[in-house]
Parts: C-alpha cells; structure tokens; sequence
C-alpha cells in the first residue's frame, strides 16, 4: 500500500490543481453571468442567458469533448492543452449554475437596501459594491460551496481528456494490481477530505463576511 501512496497523491495533486483554478472561474463566470442576466442592456442580457443555458443544458463531458476534440478542428483550429481545457470547462459549467444562485442572492436583497443607497446619492456602482454585493454573497455562500464540490466530484471526468487524476490513478493502479478495496477506499477518503477543505474555507469565509456585515450594521 506504500508504494500506492505516492502515485495517488500525483493525481490527487492534479486534481487539487484542476479544482482551484476551476473554481477561480466558476466564481468570475457567476458573478458576470449574475450581472449580466440583471443588465438594462439587452445584448448584455441576451448573451448572459445563452451562455447559462448552454451550460446548464448540456453535458459537460460533451463540453469537454468539444473544447478538447472539436475546437482544434476546421473551422475554429483552437487548441488547448488538456489541462486548460479541463479548467475552463469546469469553471463555466459550474459558474453557469452559480450565475443563478448568486442572481437570486442579489434579488433577495431587501428593497429597502435600494432605497437607502438612493438616498444617500450612491452610483449603480457605489450601491453595487458597498451594499448589494456583500449581502448577496454572504446568502450565496451555502449553495456556493454545494457548488464548489460538485466541480471537485466533476474533475473525475477529466481522466477521459487525458489528465492523470485522482480517478485516473485509481483506476490505473487498480487495474495494476487487483487491489480494488484498498484503492478505491483511499481515493474515496481522498475526496472526502478535499471537500470538507472546500467546506471549511467557505464555512470560514462566510463567518467572516457576516462578522464584517455586523460591523458595518452597528457602525
């Protein structure tokens, strides 16, 4: 079992690797999106619906296939590395789906925070950054982090782009050596612990957003 360590931390490191910087996208994928669904402007508005529903809509081993398989073809001849393609791919399936979370955190923000910006003679921007963003994130957090996870369980498909991740390592070892129980059993703890760092961070995160809030509140 020692010597299956060191190959299952391999993958577990590309995976790890796969999963922050997918997560880096999905989260400015969302809050565009978010913002672009909520625009006056309609080109804005129309191009932000496209892309979630695409997104949403379709399978993302089918996104992956294309960004990998399709896209180095005629006529677009756009090439990425399996690596890129399995970030980006992620980061926008998954930020699709948090580009409506965080639209409906926006929306749940009370009017009356609106109105109070008005008074005080804040810009779209002012009100935007100061007030409505903070409260929007901190309601977004729990269904964020749901989020967040899933894009970890999802970099499991990446194996099938030529990326040796932690999947790709289990199975590779395993048809190895038989030793099925053993391997999967740690490739299972593996991504249990990696989520409950992703589950932590955000736990983290949100105490601290909200410690921030009532301080803003009682000053």
């Amino acid at each position: 079992m020692n010597e299956l360590l060191p190959l299952m931390l391999q993958g577990a490191w590309v995976t790890v690797q796969i999963t922050f910087f997918g997560s880096l996208l999905a989260i400015v994928a969302a809050l565009i999106g978010a913002l672009g669904r909520l625009s006056p402007i309609k080109p804005l508005r129309w191009l932000a619906i496209v892309y979630i529903e695409v997104f949403r809509g379709s399978s993302l081993l089918v996104q992956l296939f294309w960004l990998y398989f399709v896209l180095p073809m005629p006529p677009f001849n756009v090439s990425m590395s399996a690596f890129n393609v399995a970030v980006i791919g992620l980061g926008l399936n998954i930020g699709s789906y948090g580009a409506e979370v965080l639209r409906g955190a926006i929306r749940s923000v009370h009017e009356g925070q609106y109105e109070a910006c008005q008074a005080l003679n804040m810009t779209a921007g002012q009100r935007l950054r100061r007030v409505i963003l903070p409260q929007a994130l901190l309601a977004a957090i729990p269904p964020g982090t749901n989020l967040l996870i899933e894009l970890l369980k999802n970099t499991s498909l990446v194996s099938l782009i030529t990326l040796s991740d932690l999947a790709f390592r289990a199975r590779q070892l395993d048809q190895a050596t038989l030793m099925t129980l053993e391997i999967f059993g740690l490739a299972l703890v593996m991504y249990f612990v990696l989520a409950q760092i992703i589950n932590f961070s955000m736990r983290t995160l949100e105490r601290r957003l909200a410690r921030g809030r009532m301080r803003g509140g009682m000053s």
